[in-house]
This record gives C-alpha cells, sequence and structure tokens, in this order.
C-alpha cells in the first residue's frame, strides 16, 4: 500500500493550519487550525472490506516534570511514549481519500463529540486525557485533533498517519472508543498499512 498527503511531505514539517497549537506573540501559544491533513491511499490488497486510520504522536515525553517550563527545555534523553491524536475506524472499502478540513476545521474546547464523524467512527484521542482537570477544556476529545507539542521540547515530534486495510466490513466499535479498544478489535485483521510522519515542534529554537 502506499499513502501520500498534499497537505505536508512525508519526512517534513507539518503545516501550522494542521495543527492545534502555534507559537503566539505574546507567548507562548495559542489555538490554531486544527485541520486535518488531506490523506489518499492506494495498492490495498483485493480483499480489503474496510479501512482504520491513526495519527500517532512518537515523542510525547513520558514524565511531565519539565513540559512547558520556561526555564528549561524537556531533555532529548527522555524517554519517549505514544500520544493518539486521530482513531477512525470503520472506513467504507470505496473511500480511499480524506480532505483536508473535512473532519476536524478549528478547535472545540472539550472536544468534537463522539458522533461527528462523516465517515466511519471517531474514537478518543489523548487530549482527553491531557485536559482533564482542565475547567476550560476537560472533556471527551474525539477525532482529529492536532499537533501541540510542549513548547520547550528539545526535539521535534513526528507525528505517524497510517491507513489500515482490514479483512471485515465493520470492527464493533462504539463512538468514542479508546486506542485499546481498536487495538484489540483489530488484531488478527489487517491485511495491509501504509504510513507517513509529519514533524512538528513548538520551541521557537527548533522553528
Amino acid at each position: 500500500m502506499e499513502l501520500i498527503s498534499t497537505s505536508f511531505v512525508d519526512g517534513d514539517t507539518m503545516p501550522d493550519v494542521c495543527a492545534l497549537a502555534v507559537p503566539a506573540d505574546p507567548g507562548p501559544v495559542e489555538f490554531a487550525g486544527n485541520k486535518n491533513p488531506h490523506l489518499s491511499w492506494s495498492g490495498a490488497p483485493d480483499a480489503t472490506r474496510s479501512y482504520v486510520v491513526t495519527c500517532i504522536d512518537r515523542d510525547c515525553p513520558s514524565a511531565p516534570d519539565d513540559v512547558n517550563q520556561s526555564d528549561r527545555e524537556v531533555p532529548s534523553s527522555l524517554p519517549r511514549v505514544d500520544f493518539a491524536h486521530w482513531l477512525l475506524a470503520n472506513v467504507p472499502v470505496d473511500v480511499t481519500s480524506i480532505e483536508e478540513g473535512s473532519h476536524s476545521d478549528g478547535v472545540i474546547p472539550r472536544g468534537k463529540a463522539a458522533d461527528a464523524s462523516p465517515i466511519g467512527v471517531h474514537g478518543l484521542n489523548d487530549y482527553t486525557s491531557w485536559f482533564a482537570g482542565d475547567p476550560d477544556l476537560d472533556g471527551d476529545w474525539n477525532g482529529y485533533d492536532g499537533s501541540a507539542p510542549p513548547w520547550n521540547d528539545s526535539i521535534p515530534h513526528h507525528y505517524e498517519f497510517a491507513v489500515h486495510a482490514l479483512d471485515v466490513d465493520a470492527l464493533a466499535l462504539d463512538p468514542g472508543f479508546t486506542r485499546a479498544d481498536l487495538d484489540a478489535s483489530m488484531e488478527g485483521h489487517v491485511l495491509d498499512s501504509a504510513s507517513i510522519t509529519g514533524l512538528y515542534a513548538l520551541n521557537p529554537r527548533l522553528r
């Protein structure tokens, strides 16, 4: 399979319009366009019956101690963990592209509704746990919400967009499913996958 995007080049920096946050003046950051990028895929196996689309940040800090602190950077040596930005299941087999901004266009405080996906079924992204307890942003964040890495991180983050071809028409997932739910449901059903990676940073030193 092959996955491409007209929103960014694989291995290059993602545009600010696809980010949840951008640098501000005065800083440090402000909400951005938060548009999902364009994605298009081809070459799926003949037995494909549906697709799953995901976006995972592979560079989320594993500990919050240094995150967004003005007197220091998050060290590059800190172990990193995954942060889910988009979980989309049950994409019909005849759909092979997603237009920029079709699944997310602007920031919705407290998150998009679980049933707001124009195609397929949206799951919870990890802003749900990140904003938990915030009086203005606490909620269930479903579907795509873009990049907002720590503005003092010492490395650019790598956002892996992937499409998975499945051998079933639909996974048994309700709107608002978790990544653990998705992984369990997909097990044994993935025929092929393709991915591209976009980079993004908010640290002025890296932009």
